[in-house]
Parts: structure tokens; C-alpha cells; sequence
């Protein structure tokens, strides 16, 4: 079956095809009404070969909703994110609901843009990093009428609901591990952070762990634009030419982390004993280094799956005044092979 006129395929064409009424087909092609399995499948089959895709828009203007999700995210070239969907995925591919991706390179101006356009399609819901928005972009979540859930970071107010981590605690916990590990000469590597709030929250509660215990930052070395291998390498090799003595080297993501960790071994340091490391995010597409990067799970994968939990629950209830949900999941330290263990 083919559509030789190259024009829009409609219910006739399907009716046609499968010889039952147009009104048959449209009640399983939307899984309504009572209609024998064997009349089903041959609507399915003859939908198929005419390669016929619905037209949701005329459903949408009755409902005032369509059945997809917004996720707005930084990157898909930082190797977070990827996980962060397939959690998304996971969970929305056992509903009618799809996710349908934004990208905003952590720009707050390209932030708004992409948030207009996604939600003058009226989504069901919408799935956004981060809890710092611009005030355009915080009004349009609050008057969207659909469920928000801001992801990755608990440390602010959210619009709605909200899953992630502290960033603040887990910088904290990462600087008790490192001071247990009788490390004293710390150094800081990471992003420019005046845009990755993320990033810079970590930083503080870092830096703020280490002066509870009199300890401060000896040297430190940021980077613009993303990350990669090479930037570890240099930025390592730029500060322990600069602060030589340095004992350890905190850096603000295991991708970093890891080209600082391939420098070191290549130059035959003993690590962690001379120098100790630690990343974050524990990716593990890292795990084939020479030594294993002590790094902190992000719950990546768990962020991304209670957060399409949470927007396909509240868009089944259909409720007139839910109640937001804030998770907060704990992630957890893995010493690997360089971070001396308390």
C-alpha cells in the first residue's frame, strides 16, 4: 500500500485500506470503544503499511494539551545528561507520554527562548535542569498550568516539584573524605562557574568544609567552554607547576578529572599517595583508566526516572491542586584507587 499522490494520508485512506468505517479506525487508533482484536489488527496493519501517523493537533485543541513532555537540559554533549534521559525514557515509554529535548548551552537567554517555544506546543508537563532561571522564565513555568519539575539540584525554591542532589552537601562530604584521607595541600580544578550554578554550589560547600577545619584552597585552575581530557591534562600539569607541593587535586567533574588522572600516571606520580584525586559524577564509561577516579554518584539515572514518575502520575490524576514533590537522593562516595581511605 502507498500513497502515490505524496499527499497528507487521512482516516479514509485507513478505512479504505482496512475496509471497516472511519469511525472504527479512529477508535483504535486512539484504544477507545469496543472493537474486536481481529478488526484491531487489521486497522494496525493496513495503518502501518500506508505508513499513516495520526494528526494529534485536532486532539490537542480539544484537550488543550498534547501528549508530550518538554525536557529542557544544558548539553547532550556532556556525558550527564545522556543518563539523566534514558532514565526519562524509561519510565514515560510505559505511558502515552514522549519527551521532546531542548538545549539551552547553560545561557540563560537561550533558556527562555527554548522554554516559549516548547510550551506554546502545550505540553503535558515539563522536565528542566537546574532551579535558576531568569524571572521571564520562572513566570512562564508558574503560569503554564502543567506540572514542572526542575532536576539535578535541591539547593534553592523550585516553581513545582523538584528531584536531585545537594550540591552544597556533596562538596562538603567530598572535603571530609579528602581531609580524612590525611590530605592538606588541596587544589581546585573546575569550569568558570558564574553560569553552572551546579558546579559553583559544590564549590562552596567545599571550600566551606575545608575552612571549618582551618584548612583553605591552596592553588586553583578553571577552564571556559566543555569539558574534556585535554583540558585535565593541561590545567594539571598548569597548577602543580605553580604549587608543586600540592597533595591533592579536587576536580569538578570526572572528565576532567580523568585526563588529570592519565597525566599523572603517564609522569609516573604515586597516586594517592604523592597526590591523591577525585572527580564528580562517577561516569561509568571512565572505569577502563589505569586507576579507578574517586568521584560521587550524581543518581543520575534515578534523578531522570522519579521525575517522569512524577509528571505521569500528576498528568493521570489530572488533579485541580497537587501537591508538589521535593526529592532529595543522597549520592554516595567511591574512593576507587585515588583517595586514600579514612
Amino acid at each position: 500500500m502507498t500513497n502515490p499522490e505524496n499527499r497528507p494520508l487521512t482516516l479514509r485512506d485507513v478505512s479504505e485500506a482496512s475496509g471497516v468505517s472511519e469511525m472504527t479506525v479512529s477508535r483504535v487508533l486512539r484504544n477507545r470503544g469496543d472493537v474486536s482484536d481481529a478488526t484491531r489488527k487489521r486497522v494496525l496493519e493496513a495503518a502501518k503499511q500506508l505508513g499513516y501517523v495520526p494528526n494529534k493537533i485536532a486532539g490537542a485543541l480539544a484537550s488543550q494539551r498534547v501528549n508530550l513532555v518538554a525536557v529542557i537540559i544544558p548539553s547532550m554533549s556532556n556525558m550527564v545528561f545522556p543518563e539523566v534521559m534514558t532514565g526519562i525514557s524509561q519510565v514515560l515509554e510505559e505511558t502515552d507520554l514522549q519527551p521532546v529535548v531542548g538545549l539551552t548551552d547553560y545561557l540563560p537567554e537561550k533558556e527562555e527562548k527554548v522554554l516559549y517555544e516548547m510550551l506554546s506546543w502545550r505540553p503535558s508537563g515539563v522536565i528542566i535542569a537546574g532551579l535558576e532561571h531568569s524571572d521571564a522564565s520562572r513566570a512562564m513555568l508558574r503560569a503554564s498550568g502543567i506540572p514542572v519539575v526542575e532536576i539535578m539540584d535541591t539547593d534553592g525554591t523550585p516553581v513545582d516539584s523538584v528531584v536531585g542532589i545537594s550540591h552544597r552537601r556533596a562538596g562538603q562530604q567530598m572535603a571530609e573524605a579528602i581531609l580524612k584521607g590525611g590530605y592538606k595541600r588541596i587544589g581546585f580544578l573546575g569550569t568558570k562557574m558564574p553560569l553552572d550554578h551546579r558546579a559553583r554550589k559544590r564549590f562552596e560547600g567545599f571550600t566551606q568544609a575545608l575552612a571549618k577545619a582551618g584548612v583553605e584552597i591552596a592553588d586553583h585552575e578553571f577552564y571556559s567552554g566543555g569539558s574534556a581530557l585535554v583540558k585535565g591534562r593541561e590545567m594539571t600539569e598548569a597548577i602543580l607547576a605553580r604549587s608543586p607541593d600540592l597533595d591533592f587535586l579536587y576536580y569538578s567533574n570526572d572528565k576532567i578529572g580523568a585526563g588529570g588522572l592519565i597525566y599523572l600516571w603517564e609522569k609516573g606520580v604515586d597516586i594517592p599517595n604523592q597526590i591523591g584525586l577525585a572527580g564528580f559524577n562517577g561516569l561509568s564509561l571512565l572505569k577502563g583508566l589505569p586507576l579507578e577516579l574517586a568521584s560521587m554518584d550524581a543518581c543520575r539515572l534515578e534523578i531522570g526516572r522519579r521525575a517522569a514518575e512524577i509528571i505521569a502520575k500528576r498528568v493521570e490524576e489530572d488533579a485541580d491542586t497537587p501537591e508538589p514533590s521535593h526529592i532529595a537522593l543522597e549520592p554516595t562516595i567511591t574512593y576507587g584507587d585515588t583517595l586514600r581511605r579514612p
